[in-house]
């Protein structure tokens, strides 16, 4: 039944689309382009946002970019078009491009089996793992829950080979093709068909046939160029706790899927092209057809799209690397980024040939309303206040899901120096226990920043305080499971957050 709604939900767009391109043209809008300005800052004043950057086209030209705040909180540095931050997931639609440029040369198919061209490749059941097809890779339905596997590359030493290799381990949420759950993983598969097929690492690839045909010279692929480069932003977290800087984290393992650090300037030839059917100043960088299979829908996800929840949206889905959806009736291509301590947003609407980018160096969720407010005033609709509205909903929401229910066992009593030991699984790696004084300390060793202090609260369970500010969870609770001769067997991790799931990490005592 999910794949007839698909291929029904993708007959219907057919429909839609030519209908939308017969529409009589609007009346000439002139937007405020000084009210707006003012917005914006009022917008990152009011979510305490340090620094952002925002630009927009039209028409085949950038018609307004701005820097906002500045780079670091305390500080001095003011953000300007050309300082740099992590476009995060925005880097998806990156990794789909280049595919098309290496299938507009037939040196690749978006129906090739992935197996064929990555050996290593294995997920949890065989028969997928054969059948998985490259853009399958890229529309994020292969069976995995959304995120699952994260932490085989949050600050971890494993190579993207090693990663996809650790995958097989995963357990499926939902049967192949028959779902939608967010997959960094296979995205970084698809970064490595990329890289097998064009003789040159990922980072390479898109570097030579993207970023330096549009201009994008200050755009790169690793946290390593940064010192280099100059001009970047800081990130800020605010998970739990008061707006912070913390550190920049190395991505570069996860880079096909997440790991593009830009500015908006060079965003805004990003936009260019894709507003141009895959032509930039009379160049082409992939055809057509390409693009037409880049915002084809290959996935229904489940509700709104994100960047029109609660804005006259009738469907979202997923194309490859982007999100495809409507706006009163009009095609929207769209996509967010999340990094440690910033956000990205991507926004067009082709049949307008509009597009918005908003990048910023905290992890709250301005750039969306500043989006909708964009579009709004370029399509005449008037000045509705997007801003107050998802601040006033993100003041009421929760942060992060509730802990789970302790597991409740029966054993003689023990000391903490029974809890002590090596623990692991194949999966992720091992993780240690020791004593330091009077306490118990936890250190997961595939992730040197993972260590945290245990501090018991009964029935084998401890409260986890990081010694390290992260910026998408705070604390936690492990458990330890103890047979009934009083011999710990297991720990299991309860780190409540909505990104990294650490109840997917297997640690077994070892003897």
């Amino acid at each position: 039944m999910r794949v007839f709604s698909l291929y029904l939900s993708a007959a219907l767009l057919g429909l839609v689309l030519p209908a939308q391109a017969q529409l009589a043209p609007r009346a000439a809008v002139r937007p405020d382009l000084g009210r707006l300005d003012a917005y914006i800052e009022k917008a990152r004043a009011n979510w305490q946002v340090p620094g952002l950057a925002v630009a927009i086209v039209k028409d085949g030209k950038t018609v307004f970019a701005r820097g906002y705040g500045v780079k670091q909180l305390g500080g001095r540095e003011r953000v300007d078009t050309d300082t740099l931050f992590a476009i995060a997931s925005n880097t998806k639609a990156f990794t789909a491009a280049a595919v098309a440029i290496l299938v507009d040369e037939h040196k690749l198919e978006w129906h090739d089996r992935v197996a064929e061209i990555l050996p290593y490749f294995q997920l949890y059941d065989p028969w997928v793992t054969r059948e998985i097809r490259v853009e399958d890779l890229l529309c994020h339905r292969v069976g995995l829950r959304t995120f699952s596997g994260d932490l085989l590359w949050y600050g971890t030493s494993y190579s993207r080979e090693e990663i996809l290799r650790r995958a097989r381990y995963l357990k499926p949420e939902y049967p192949f093709r028959d779902g939608y759950g967010y997959s960094n993983l296979m995205v970084l598969a698809a970064g490595e068909v990329v890289a097998k097929k064009a003789g040159m690492s990922w980072d390479e690839f898109v570097r030579e046939r993207l970023f330096m045909p549009l201009g994008m010279r200050r755009t790169t692929t690793t946290v390593r160029n940064l010192a280099a480069l100059g001009n970047y932003a800081t990130p800020h977290a605010s998970f739990e706790s008061p707006v912070a800087s913390i550190g920049w984290v190395n991505w570069d393992s996860m880079a096909p899927a997440a790991g593009i650090i830009s500015s908006v300037n060079d965003m805004s030839r990003w936009l260019l092209l894709q507003l141009g059917g895959g032509t930039i100043d009379g160049r082409r960088i992939f055809s057509e057809a390409a693009q037409r299979e880049m915002w084809e829908p290959h996935n229904v996800m489940s509700g709104p799209a994100p960047m029109e929840r609660g804005a006259e949206s009738h469907f979202s889905m997923y194309g490859l690397g982007w999100v495809i959806s409507d706006f009163r009736g009009r095609f929207t291509v769209s996509h967010g980024g999340a990094y440690d301590g910033m956000f990205s947003e991507v926004w067009m609407m082709p049949e307008e040939r509009l597009g918005v980018v908003v990048l910023t160096n905290c992890d709250r969720g301005v750039g969306r309303p500043i989006v909708n407010r964009i579009r709004d005033v370029f399509l005449g609709l008037g000045e509705r206040d997007y801003s107050a509205e998802a601040l006033a909903r993100n003041r009421n929401a929760r942060t992060a899901r509730k802990e789970q229910p302790l597991a409740q066992t029966a054993h003689p009593p023990i000391g903490l120096e029974q809890y002590a030991g090596t623990y692991g699984g194949p999966m992720y790696g091992d993780a240690t226990v020791a004593r330091e004084g009077g306490r118990l300390v936890l250190k997961l060793l595939p992730n040197p920043d993972f260590v945290a202090d245990l501090t018991p609260i009964g029935e084998d369970a401890f409260t986890l305080k990081w010694r390290k500010r992260f910026a998408f969870f705070a604390g936690g609770r492990a458990q330890f499971l103890v047979d009934p001769r009083g011999r710990v067997t297991e720990m299991r991790l309860d780190i409540p957050n909505n990104d990294f799931w650490f109840d997917e990490l297997e640690f077994k005592k070892k003897l």
